[in-house]
């Protein structure tokens, strides 16, 4: 990707950002409007607090920000949808409101974001291309992840401004330390990446291996979309999307993660897949930097 379009990618998520106010905002304000003085002052103040908070994180630009921003932006529509329902809001409001919160939560998750966000700490000549998640993740775990990690705080909020001091407590008393553990858990998943470095290419992915492996420019034989039927090590866990695939004139050593005991085991592979969010735009920075690229 042209650098100057990587650095515009941002600013596109930012300036959307920006523009929830008025297109949202009055939604929002409509549905707040007939609940009692505390709730709305509450609710009020708290989408204020998380959408400055947000753009702050967008601002920012690193792992933990994306981490922040994945976690944040998605759950706009979510409200919106909330807003509709309760009736209070005109049609057009709450349709512009839906709309306008699906477009910046699908940008959000785009993968050209992604990339902008994890290589923003990134240094000198390296440059990261996230993993894709499995599977199996995206209709599971990361849901019930993302919803506790929405939900525990919002409604430790919502129940205290409603004066329902017991139930806050028990929220957060019963709810907190999954959400936390579930924040983390996200976090880990947006530091799985592959990067593209002077001395070759280092794959950094907690899922498939316990330590970031470097597979040296001299080693690599080829990096190329992965056949049909590959009998390669598999570290996709599934992943959708095109795997590639690298294949080494010797065995490199690495520390695999069985997936279903969570225990590790020494191996060596001298072919191996992987699943890039941007498997095109690996395969071309590749060529740049002369890792052989079938």
């Amino acid at each position: 990707m042209d650098p100057r379009l990587r650095r515009f990618v941002p600013w596109v998520l930012r300036g959307a950002w920006v523009l929830q106010v008025p297109a949202a905002g009055p939604a929002f304000a409509a549905a707040l409007s007939p609940t009692s003085e505390a709730v709305r002052s509450a609710g009020s103040f708290g989408l204020w607090a998380v959408w400055a908070a947000t753009l702050l994180a967008m601002l920012l630009l690193s792992p933990a920000a994306l981490t922040a921003v994945r976690v944040v932006v998605p759950a706009a529509p979510v409200a919106a949808a909330w807003a509709a329902a309760t009736g209070r809001a005109s049609a057009l409001a709450a349709a512009v409101a839906l709309l306008a919160t699906l477009a910046v939560a699908a940008l959000a998750l785009a993968p050209a974001v992604g990339s902008a966000f994890v290589n923003g700490p990134a240094y000198g000549d390296e440059r990261r291309h996230l993993l894709r998640l499995p599977a199996a993740l995206y209709l599971g775990l990361v849901p019930l992840a993302w919803a506790l990690a929405v939900a525990v705080p919002t409604a430790a909020v919502l129940l205290a401004a409603a004066g329902v001091w017991a139930g806050a407590v028990a929220v957060l008393v019963c709810g907190a330390p999954a959400a936390v553990l579930a924040v983390r858990a996200l976090h880990a998943l947006t530091q799985r990446w592959v990067v593209l470095v002077p001395a070759g290419l280092v794959l950094k992915d907690t899922l498939a291996v316990t330590d970031p492996v470097l597979f040296k420019r001299q080693v690599v034989e080829v990096l190329r979309p992965a056949p049909a039927r590959s009998d390669s090590l598999d570290l996709t866990f599934g992943a959708p999307g095109l795997a590639l695939e690298l294949v080494l004139t010797e065995k490199v050593p690495m520390t695999l993660v069985k997936a279903k005991e969570r225990t590790s085991e020494a191996g060596a592979s001298a072919r191996l897949l992987f699943t890039p969010t941007r498997p095109g735009l690996v395969l071309a920075e590749a060529a740049a930097r002369s890792i052989p690229v079938g």
